[in-house]
């Protein structure tokens, strides 16, 4: 019976003191890190910001799709269409299934799968080569969980090349000048 209630009580303890205690330190949640505060004008730092290297439209008002997401290049590939995703009208998994075998009949039945491992996101990935011998990615993906990309069945086309033209073409913009920000200390790397 002793034997019983020290193991209760050790038992106890460790539930105890492995359950999750109130944070001491700080009282409310954070708003800031790196010297920037949610909910304040941009305007407010002198930071001087450049614009992305690629820019991004939204339409909504497709035949058979919810949303198309258009990507285009903002520097040596101004104004060009990079890449396209398309978010299908259709989220069943049945659906899916049915693209798939489409996709296979018109592109080859040998694409490459990149879902997780999980089967939450079930993708699988074209590499093309389009008329003028570029690469062209096409993915068909289905996400059945996944927090970046809603749910549903979704098509992505892209120019992987050039798109990679437009950040080396940035990183050539921008880099090349000297950066002279002050060393950062602990203050600036913790969120208060």
């Amino acid at each position: 019976m002793r034997a019983t209630l020290i193991k209760t009580l050790w038992g106890m303890t460790m539930i105890i003191g492995l359950a999750p205690l109130p944070a001491a330190a700080a009282s409310t949640a954070p708003s800031s890190v790196g010297g920037f505060i949610l909910d304040r004008s941009i305007e407010e730092y002198p930071v001087e910001g450049h614009a992305n290297y690629l820019s991004e439209v939204i339409f909504t008002d497709l035949k058979g799709y919810r949303k198309a997401f258009i990507t285009y290049g903002a520097c040596r590939n101004k104004g060009k269409i990079l890449r396209i995703k398309l978010k299908y009208e259709n989220r069943s998994f049945d659906f899916f299934k049915e693209l798939l075998s489409r996709y296979r009949e018109k592109f080859g039945g040998k694409p490459k799968f990149s879902g997780d491992q999980f089967g939450n996101v079930r993708a699988w990935k074209w590499s093309l080569t389009d008329d003028q011998g570029r690469r062209v990615n096409l993915e068909l993906q289905h996400n059945l969980r996944d927090d970046e990309e809603s749910i549903g069945n979704m098509v992505k086309l892209s120019l992987p090349d050039l798109l990679n033209d437009e950040r080396l073409c940035f990183n050539e913009l921008h880099d090349s000048a000297e950066r002279t920000s002050e060393k950062a200390d602990w203050e600036d790397l913790i969120p208060n």
